[in-house]
């Protein structure tokens, strides 16, 4: 195995990570955005206002895309497994 191929499978998981993290991330930025525009607004401080909210919509976030994110990293993993061999120098 070389640089280049260490180099390579670092490279996909870090893509895949991303990719695989986006939708949960981004979806906790909007909503912590609009409960923060909210609390700003009506100058309401609780704690509670961010959290829940916040969680309700990750948990719904996790439920739409899990399907998705499940199967990119086990395609991931399949490919990573698939290419051990030419990685170990066995083909």
């Amino acid at each position: 195995m070389s640089d280049a191929d260490v180099t390579d499978i670092a490279t996909q998981t870090m893509i895949v990570g991303a990719k695989v993290a986006a939708p949960i991330l981004l979806t906790a930025l909007l909503v912590g955005f609009m409960i923060s525009l909210f609390q700003a607004a009506t100058q309401i401080q609780e704690p509670t206002l961010s959290f829940v909210p916040k969680m309700i919509a990750v948990a719904i976030a996790l439920l739409v895309t899990g399907n998705w994110v499940l199967s990119e990293l086990v395609s991931f993993t399949d490919q990573l497994f698939a290419s051990l061999p030419r990685l170990l120098g066995k083909a």
